[in-house]
């Protein structure tokens, strides 16, 4: 990982220094695997988590220029991402743009409404949490900026 974190760094310099976050796409390496190709391919420009996520972790909201290594399904670096946009909307305030961004199933409101709310059931109860129609979302798009 670092040494991707390095060839990445010699292609992007005006990077250096700057803080970023390593992870996969998903819950599960399946998951990982199947958004960071999406993503690889173009398809997928767009994500969202629970703002309750964030706080149950302590971890910091995104922002704009955040630095992403996304890792596949084994934790090895796929690409790097930067998010360009971070909107806080409820879930049930996700528009068709949004959705067709996010690149899963066929693209469709409905298909990410259906995928997300039973991953957000399974996500949210690991945490104590329950999904709601209106739970507050992070949504972020971003650009590959290397691969």
């Amino acid at each position: 990982m670092e040494t991707y974190w390095e060839q990445f760094l010699v292609a992007h310099p005006e990077h250096r220094g700057k803080p970023y976050i390593a992870e996969p796409f998903g819950d599960n390496p399946a998951l990982a695997d199947e958004l960071g190709s999406l993503v690889l391919s173009g398809v997928k420009s767009a994500t969202c988590s629970a703002v309750w996520n964030y706080e149950a972790e302590g971890e910091p909201i995104p922002q704009v220029g955040t630095l992403w290594l996304v890792l596949d399904g084994r934790n090895e670096p796929m690409c790097v991402v930067e998010t360009i946009e971070v909107t806080l909307r409820k879930y049930n305030e996700v528009d068709a743009d949004f959705a067709r961004a996010e690149g899963e199933d066929d693209l469709s409101l409905e298909s990410w409404r259906a995928g997300h709310k039973h991953f957000f059931t399974r996500t949210l109860a690991a945490i104590g949490g329950n999904f709601s129609e209106d739970m507050p979302l992070i949504c972020e798009r971003f650009r590959v900026i290397y691969k």
